[in-house]
């Protein structure tokens, strides 16, 4: 029954699954709120925003809507009355910088009877921003480019990224007063918390100042000195209390999990979830992986086979000084994945970002199986010389093994599937 073709297609299932459950065209309506009595102006970032802006449009034909939206470039979609941007990822351009000052404008002169529907989702920590203080674009762009390279977690970036801003960390919340604010998120961070996803910018913030410095410190960010001249002043985010919040969590990566498992368990596969919010270095999780995909196909332990072995969250590559080649963090995790496992047979693994974009590629990641590093070795390519010069997705894309989506409109962060048969 279980052949490389077979369990390549079963792969592929669970992954569209994973996407199919966060799609905002079946999420949204659901937990919209009551009707406005006044006005309701739709903001928000991500590359989902624009598609769950089209279904607010669509939902609600007899409101007074109106509203902006920003999302990467080749995700918009028309949403009726409300205006799309499309912007940069993952470090901001000048649309970013327009798009922060169109979300500012948007919630101006508001009144009690006015809401603010937030559409936000993974991705809008670059495309929308209003730099703090003195600082300019470049600057801006500087700090992401820094913080990129840093090997902080997507905490930490965001955390910096709050108190940089004009708008993140809650302050949009605090300039749409006295309007109220719904905010709807499709999750793509560690944990589901709101204030992490876009940066929060209608979302109380739990960070602080402190905490801040310390992660400039201990991560040794580069900033630029304008940006220190920002953490240097109190200038703090506003915290719980200080900005109401109706946060609703429309989309998230431990419901991707459970679709994709229900996908494994229909083709009788058990299942095994090791969780949504798996973090850490992109190689070494491939080896971490590897030895629990190896103790599942010789020991029958955690799980036995014929089993799927899922996990979602998101890693990290370092990059450091070093010029990298082409690579994000799925291709650079099944590649780890590959060198650890060794050519083990019976073992099949896909990973992917299930916004259909893995860093800055056209793929969202890729599938490994028994004999990638032969057909590697056959093709003159070294998977560890590629792991080290963070060149996975050259290698996957001679070997054929990459899994391109396109933009799908939605993102629930990573998805990561290891069969063992």
């Amino acid at each position: 029954m279980w052949n490389d073709q077979t369990v390549r297609a079963l792969l592929r299932d669970m992954f569209d699954a994973a996407i199919a459950s966060a799609d905002p065209r079946r999420t949204v309506a659901s937990n919209l709120p009551a009707k406005p009595n006044g006005r309701c102006v739709v903001i928000g970032a991500g590359k989902a925003s624009a598609a769950m802006a089209a279904a607010v449009d669509e939902a609600w034909p007899d409101v007074d809507l109106s509203g902006v939206i920003v999302t990467r470039y080749g995700h918009a979609v028309p949403a009726g009355r409300i205006r799309i941007l499309e912007a940069a990822h993952p470090v901001p351009d000048e649309m970013s910088l327009q798009a922060g000052r169109a979300l500012e404008d948007a919630v101006q002169g508001l009144t009690e009877n006015d809401l603010v529907l937030a559409l936000f989702s993974g991705g809008g920590s670059s495309l929308l921003v209003s730099p703090a203080g003195a600082m300019s674009l470049a600057d801006k762009q500087a700090v992401n480019k820094a913080l990129l390279h840093s090997g902080a977690t997507i905490r930490e970036m965001n955390a910096v990224r709050k108190h940089l801003s004009r708008v993140k960390g809650g302050r949009l919340a605090l300039a749409a007063q006295p309007a109220k604010v719904v905010t709807l998120v499709i999750s793509d961070v560690p944990g589901d918390d709101p204030s992490d996803i876009a940066s929060g910018p209608t979302v109380p913030d739990l960070s602080t100042l402190e905490t801040v410095r310390e992660i400039v410190a201990r991560r040794q960010i580069d900033l630029p000195q304008s940006a220190r001249d920002v953490l240097a002043q109190n200038g703090e985010t506003p915290k719980p209390g200080e900005v109401a919040s109706d946060v609703r969590i429309i989309a998230a990566p431990a419901l991707a999990l459970d679709a994709a498992a229900a996908v494994a368990r229909a083709a009788g596969v058990q299942t095994l979830i090791l969780g949504d919010a798996l973090e850490g270095e992109a190689r070494e999780m491939g080896t971490v992986l590897a030895g629990i995909a190896r103790s599942t196909k010789e020991k029958g332990q955690p799980v036995s086979g014929p089993a799927v072995i899922l996990s979602g969250g998101e890693a990290t590559v370092t990059i450091g000084s070093r010029s990298p080649g082409r690579g994000g963090r799925n291709t650079e995790f099944l590649l780890g994945l590959a060198v650890a496992l060794d050519g083990r047979p019976g073992i099949w693994a896909i990973a992917g970002d299930t916004d259909g974009i893995d860093g800055t590629e056209d793929a969202a990641g890729a599938i490994i199986g028994p004999d990638t590093l032969a057909r590697a070795a056959k093709a003159g390519l070294d998977p560890k010389a590629c792991l080290a010069a963070h060149d996975s997705y050259s290698l996957f894309h001679h070997l054929g093994d990459l899994v391109k989506t396109g933009p799908t409109l939605t993102n629930v962060n990573d998805f990561r599937a290891i069969i063992v048969v």
